[in-house]
């Protein structure tokens, strides 16, 4: 008799989870982006060292792409163009809160019927320019914190909490978690709840955007064991560990063991996603979202930084608008629509990802935006190879990551880097050259100043100062900020 309820239950369960997806027409949308992550941090792009099987087995059931660009070699600019749809020339976080309703993404979703969440790492603003304020329904971990004081409980190391700024503490995180917990198991936690919780029958749309792999570089004891172990039988052959690089170096090895912990975790984390999606009768209703902010820290300028990972045989790294720095890991799984595809070819922005999404979930299309929907991209229909696209980095940090204030085009193939400050123009044919080492601008000087033009123009049409001014920015220990939130509070009392 158990047995006979027990079979009727599950026959039951199906048939409903069967019934409710059947139900929701929209597709769900899970959109993941991981802090600082290098093209070549997955195993799937070429890493011998990090194992990620996970992120590996999305990718092979999804599109890929090879070409596929951050906005901005940083952080805070970059998101900015992730979530509006335009080139972050302004460097900063762009005043999501004054964004029109009608090129508000979220609130076109919202508007749809979505229930909306994101959770981890924002910095991006507060108030109006919150996740809330921006129109998520449900906001966790997130606030103006540019990353957690420490990877495991309780997180806040050294962070004031409501301070503005870059050491404003984490959100939530506190409250929520136990001590002993990871951060990046805490936010994956977190977001499984909110794909459990979801009304049945109605389409989500999540970001969770991991704090890993961003500094502060810690891991789990059995991941950093298991990582030195391989690491250290690793044969990495003539290949230098570092070598020269604008105003200081770049790293060229992928042997910091405590990096590939963290980048192992995260990996182990989607695969948790991926899971509970299936688990709860979704998966093949929901796209899924891969990508990352910019390329990997793999350079450092004077201050002798921890630089934990190596974007090789792309140059230098985060900060740099060289293939190292702005060039990202990018999968989009569109089940039941897409064959699983490596797109060697097409060239991509994070500002086209939410025009795609809105396009495909809604059949929408943003207007007076920069970012483009690559639907037609994904289905084979068209091919984004002659593509021309723009940057912009005057918030140069040349003693922490050693770049200079440069802007950069690539038409097609070709790429142009003009470094400010020096008049510098150095011209690249990327996809013979991807590791940026044969300068062509001087024998190819007609094509050197058409893109030189283009670049020019772009910048004047962007109202983008010729000749910047901005000062380094410099970068604190989690000790100086405390010290520099102490001064400031004993100045209000």
């Amino acid at each position: 008799m158990k047995n006979i309820i027990f079979k009727f239950t599950l026959a039951f369960t199906i048939a409903l989870m069967a019934n409710n997806v059947q139900a929701q027409t929209k597709p769900n949308i899970l959109f993941v982006i991981v802090d600082d992550f290098g093209y070549h941090d997955i195993s799937a792009n070429g890493s011998k060292i990090y194992q990620t099987p996970n992120i590996d087995k999305l990718a092979s059931t999804s599109a890929s792409f090879v070409n596929s660009y951050a906005c901005y070699p940083r952080c805070v600019p970059s998101r900015s163009g992730i979530l509006s749809g335009k080139y972050p020339v302004n460097e900063d976080n762009g005043n999501l809160g004054q964004i029109a309703d009608d090129k508000n993404f979220i609130k076109q979703f919202k508007s749809a019927g979505y229930a909306s969440f994101y959770v981890g790492k924002w910095h991006l603003g507060s108030e109006e320019s919150s996740p809330k304020g921006f129109g998520f329904d449900q906001s966790f971990a997130a606030g103006e914190a540019g990353a957690t004081g420490e990877q495991f409980y309780p997180f806040n190391k050294d962070r004031v909490k409501g301070e503005k700024g870059e050491k404003a503490a984490v959100e939530d995180v506190e409250e929520y978690a136990k001590p002993g917990d990871f951060l990046t198991d805490v936010l994956t936690k977190r977001t499984i709840e909110y794909i459990k919780t979801n009304k049945s029958g109605q389409p989500f749309v999540g970001v969770l955007a991991y704090y890993a792999v961003h500094t502060p570089i810690e891991a789990k004891p059995e991941d950093i064991a298991r990582n030195k172990k391989e690491i250290d039988a690793f044969d990495y052959g003539t290949n230098p560990d570092y070598i020269a690089e604008g105003n200081g170096q770049t790293h060229m090895r992928q042997n910091d063991p405590i990096y590939a912990g963290l980048v192992e975790n995260v990996d182990e984390n989607i695969g948790k996603l991926i899971q509970t999606l299936k688990d709860q009768g979704v998966y093949d209703n929901t796209i899924i979202v891969l990508t990352s902010d910019h390329g990997g820290l793999s350079t450092r300028g004077k201050n002798n930084r921890i630089v934990p990972t190596s974007n090789a045989p792309l140059r230098a790294g985060k900060g740099w608008l060289y293939e190292g720095g702005v060039r990202v890991p990018l999968i989009v799984h569109l089940p039941k629509t897409t064959k699983p595809t490596l797109d060697k070819e097409s060239i991509v922005m994070g500002m086209d990802i939410f025009p795609t999404l809105t396009d495909i979930a809604l059949n929408k299309q943003i207007s007076g935006i920069d970012g483009k929907s690559f639907k037609n991209v994904l289905l084979k229909k068209e091919n984004w190879n002659q593509r021309t696209v723009y940057w912009n980095s005057y918030k140069a940090r040349p003693t922490q990551t050693g770049d200079d204030k440069t802007s950069a085009i690539r038409v097609g193939d070709y790429k142009l880097l003009h470094f400010i400050e020096t008049d510098k123009v150095q011209l690249y044919d990327i996809k013979k050259d991807v590791g940026e080492k044969n300068d062509l601008a001087a024998t190819m000087p007609d094509k050197k100043q058409e893109m030189l033009k283009m670049l020019n123009q772009w910048k004047s049409e962007h109202k983008i100062a010729m000749k910047p001014n901005h000062k380094e920015k410099a970068e604190l220990t989690p000790e100086q900020e405390a010290k520099k939130a102490e001064r400031k509070a004993n100045k209000k009392n």
